[in-house]
């Protein structure tokens, strides 16, 4: 490893050098199913052709010009995003982070154009949002903040899941201007809450006049099986963040909105000089289609039902084992001991996954992982556990 590289991450002992849908291959050639998909970012697996294709010719053709001027393939990407969502106009950026960043922004400016001095939002406990100040500040985990202080202020935290804890806030404060909340939290441990908890965060938004902003980085595109996990609650928020799947491993954020929203920012009030460049709105678009065309969504929501089967069926009565949970191709299987050691043990048995929270093994796979790989992964997976929890 480069002594020049800043020691930033805890880096597994493995370089890949090539991949293929769900299957990547390391320096000596031997292959890995990949069950993490770049943090929840590679939903068409990787090297897919038609991707491929599309980023060669465009990279032939134009790459970047700037937000100076019009770029026809982000205005076909809003239109095509808000068709998909029922939101009104799109800001493009090139990660979660920033289109968090855009969100915040934006309740800011709403609050401010209402003559709200001092804004704030509802934010919660164990999220994940983001690592520029703001986002850091809005995430529920301290030790993504602790070292950074001081953090930025104007946000307001209650536990995920409780839309009592929200609708109490109206009580004693008076300068809330939206709630910032993921459908199910990614880094939080894989948690779904009720299913009615987005339906009564839908209606305390409405009668306080807030905003419902929907963090939907790790669950949008296709990863819980619709195109974005609000669908499933059948409400639509105010404002919505993208990122990770959207471009399928090429940087590309983008932040919806709707009704007044969408028309809070204005020339000068935000802007970002590579966000929505043609090549990452290709890459979008053809995201996009292949989707919808090989129907990945449903076929996202048949995977994660397997894995979840066969894992409940080989560790049924496993001591350790507390639950198995999530939605789509979001999963995670929390034991009752921290369990990073088997990031390691799986990557010695050539498959690739993720630990969260210390005690939540999250799969977040390619949406494109099918039946026999599903089977394999889940094989080794449950053999692991039981072995580890044993």
């Amino acid at each position: 490893m480069s002594e020049h590289l800043m020691q930033t991450y805890a880096r597994q002992p493995v370089a890949f050098v090539r991949g293929e849908g769900v299957w990547l291959y390391d320096e000596a050639g031997d292959k890995y199913l990949d069950a993490v998909a770049g943090v929840a970012v590679c939903g068409l697996g990787h090297a897919h052709p038609r991707l491929a294709r599309a980023l060669c010719e465009q990279a032939a053709t134009l790459i970047h010009t700037s937000n100076l001027y019009r770029i026809p393939l982000q205005e076909t990407l809003a239109d095509k995003l808000c068709a998909l969502s029922g939101m009104d106009r799109a800001f493009f950026c090139n990660s979660g982070a920033e289109a968090n960043e855009a969100a915040i922004k934006l309740a800011r400016l709403h609050g401010h154009n209402r003559g709200i001095d001092n804004p704030a939002i509802v934010v919660m406990e164990k999220s994940f949002h983001g690592r520029t100040m703001a986002t850091l500040s809005a995430t529920g985990n301290r030790k993504v903040q602790a070292g950074f202080e001081p953090l930025v202020g104007g946000f307001v935290r209650v536990p995920f899941g409780d839309a009592d804890a929200v609708a109490k806030l109206a009580e004693y404060h008076n300068n809330i201007v939206a709630v910032l909340v993921e459908p199910y939290q990614g880094e939080g441990g894989v948690q779904i809450p009720d299913a009615d908890y987005l339906v009564k965060l839908r209606q305390i938004c409405d009668g306080n006049g807030w905003w419902l902003m929907l963090d939907e980085v790790q669950t949008g595109i296709g990863r819980t099986g619709r195109w974005f996990a609000f669908q499933h609650s059948g409400i639509r928020p105010d404002v919505m963040s993208l990122a990770k799947g959207l471009g399928s491993g090429v940087p590309v954020g983008a932040c919806l909105a709707s009704g007044v929203a969408a028309d809070t920012f204005v020339p000068g009030k935000h802007g970002s000089t590579f966000g929505g460049g043609p090549l990452a709105c290709r890459a979008a678009l053809t995201t996009l289609e292949v989707m919808a065309e090989d129907g990945l969504l449903d076929h996202a929501q048949a995977m994660g039902e397997l894995i979840k089967s066969n894992l409940a069926t080989a560790l049924e009565g496993v001591p350790g084992v507390r639950e198995i949970r999530g939605q789509g191709l979001l999963i995670g299987i929390e034991l009752d001991r921290p369990c990073g050691d088997l990031v390691k043990q799986a990557l010695a048995r050539k498959c690739l996954i993720n630990v969260t929270s210390d005690n939540v093994v999250r799969l977040v796979p390619p949406l494109v992982i099918d039946r026999d790989e599903v089977n394999h992964l889940t094989a080794v997976l449950a053999d692991l556990i039981r072995a580890f929890l044993a």
